[in-house]
């Protein structure tokens, strides 16, 4: 895993992760972590992010069900964003969708 400590947050104190399913490669949703929240992750096995509008952490999945366990995390050439590989328990979407993402035709 990455060092939390050697990556480049933004004047937030936050650093973007792109999270994509492990088995299928589907990008699955962006989300922000600081340096706390990334090292619970990194702990844990389980994305946990940082909710910058509600201003806390958040465990994705505490809620719903729908935890990220996380197979690895990449960084940048720049160590100012990350690739979580994960593999989700269920819909990654709030809107009951698998990705955040959707085809636009």
């Amino acid at each position: 895993m990455i060092d939390p400590n050697v990556l480049t947050y933004d004047s937030n104190g936050l650093i973007p992760v792109i999270v994509q399913d492990d088995s299928t490669k589907d990008v699955l949703m962006l989300g922000y972590a600081n340096q706390e929240t990334l090292k619970e992750t990194i702990e844990s096995g389980r994305m946990v992010f940082y909710s910058r509008s509600r201003s806390e952490r958040w465990l994705k999945g505490e809620t719903s069900g729908n935890f990220l366990h996380v197979s690895s995390i990449s960084v940048d050439c720049d160590k100012d964003a990350l690739v979580a590989m994960v593999h989700p328990d269920g819909p990654t979407c709030h809107l009951g969708n698998a990705s955040c993402f959707e085809a636009q035709s």
